[in-house]
């Protein structure tokens, strides 16, 4: 029951972090910060987290987990490849104020000066390219798709879709959310030889 109830604490104090590091960024989030969000002692952090950088890095790898569940539920449904792919086009894209790519955004420039959350972001954004591989080279198998170089594609399409999604987050007005995704469209269903409107 005891470690039940560390587990339980353990992913309030994830979530909490996630949260803070949003609203704070990586370099301004202290520990403290957390415990006093969270409602719990600085202690209790250091015992679940050795140093400052491994909270961070694990809030980070905890809010992208919550991604690739999303990732691998387009890739195990039942649906066709070119509808993998266009959903995954749509996942990747931000909406709104997304928390999600501002974690990744903000996280990206940390990991320039930790090396914990390097190597953490590293893994989950090989993941992210992995798992859109997979789509595209299944839909070559099957026939959806003409493209001789699926894990290059899906590097090419995540370059473009991450350049645009950071447009959109940091610079909100740039250019409109409807013309970025068309562009993604574009560049996602020339890479693998289908019309763009397949992917509407």
């Amino acid at each position: 029951m005891a470690r039940r109830t560390a587990e339980v604490r353990l992913d309030a104090l994830l979530r909490t972090a996630v949260d803070v590091i949003v609203e704070r960024g990586f370099a301004n989030t202290r520990t403290a910060d957390v415990a006093k969000a969270a409602g719990v002692s600085q202690a209790l952090v250091f015992y679940h987290f050795t140093s400052k950088d491994a909270l961070l890095s694990q809030a980070f790898a905890y809010a992208a987990e919550q991604d690739m569940a999303r990732l691998h539920a387009v890739i195990e449904s039942n649906a066709s490849s070119v509808e993998k792919l266009k959903k995954l086009v749509k996942l990747l894209a931000p909406t709104g104020r997304s928390k999600s790519w501002m974690m990744w955004i903000d996280g990206w420039s940390e990991a320039l000066r930790t090396p914990e959350l390097e190597k953490v972001s590293r893994r989950m954004d090989l993941r992210w390219k992995e798992g859109l591989t997979e789509v595209i080279a299944n839909g070559v198998a099957d026939g959806s798709f003409t493209c001789d170089d699926p894990a290059g594609a899906a590097w090419r399409i995540n370059a473009i879709i991450d350049g645009l999604a950071v447009q959109l987050t940091v610079h909100e007005k740039a250019i409109s959310r409807k013309q970025a995704f068309e562009w993604m469209r574009m560049v996602a269903a020339r890479e693998v030889g289908v019309d763009p409107t397949d992917l509407a």
